[in-house]
């Protein structure tokens, strides 16, 4: 029995691996095909059998569930603060090594719009790749946008501007309606959902 699971890089790496490892404890018989790509993989043509989504789904013919609010904030490494200064405003963050995108995305558009310096020019680092971002802001190299519960697990990172910077994404579990019987597909839903409710709170 093979379930085909889709999700972006960062929660596929940091938040899917222990939900997987419990799902196949379970069930061992069960294969899991873990996609991790930040482009929508259409479940309506079957390109996978379980979507975990930062939006909700709007295609007509799938069942989704809502798991709740996955928090971004900015973050640096007590290192990085130590050496060039903590900023003293959400002004003066654009004065310090940004972590940022290198071609801007719908969703970069949107989620850019709290922090205005927020943009290509302004970055003193550029990737898309968003486990490249990711690992460079515990490595101290500059301020970046990491999901809450992630920073929570480095003491050594700290957030920024919590009230004037908090970016939440609504985070669904999405598979096509005539899976919902099929054994392979309910019990990875039911495992996502369950962990991805952990995982959030």
């Amino acid at each position: 029995m093979t379930v085909r699971i889709t999700a972006s890089d960062v929660i596929g790496v940091e938040v899917l691996p222990h939900i997987i490892a419990d799902l196949r404890d379970a069930h061992p018989e069960l294969v899991v095909e873990l996609v991790l790509t930040d482009r929508m993989q259409d479940l309506l043509r079957r390109e996978a059998d379980i979507a975990v989504r930062m939006a909700r789904p709007r295609q007509e013919l799938l069942v989704a569930r809502r798991v709740g609010q996955i928090e971004l904030g900015l973050y640096a490494h007590h290192r990085f603060l130590a050496r060039h200064g903590t900023p003293s405003s959400m002004a003066d963050v654009a004065r310090h090594a940004l972590i940022g995108f290198d071609q801007p995305t719908l969703f970069v558009r949107g989620a850019g719009k709290p922090l205005r310096s927020w943009r290509r020019e302004s970055f003193a680092m550029r990737t898309d790749n968003n486990l490249a971002q990711l690992a460079l802001i515990p490595a101290g190299a500059g301020i970046g946008v990491c999901q809450a519960a992630i920073a929570r697990r480095d003491d050594a990172l700290v957030r920024l501007f919590p009230r004037q910077f908090s970016l939440p994404l609504d985070t669904w579990i999405t598979m096509h309606e005539d899976l919902r019987n099929s054994p392979r597909c309910r019990v990875a839903f039911d495992a996502l959902v369950t962990g991805l409710q952990q995982d959030v709170r």
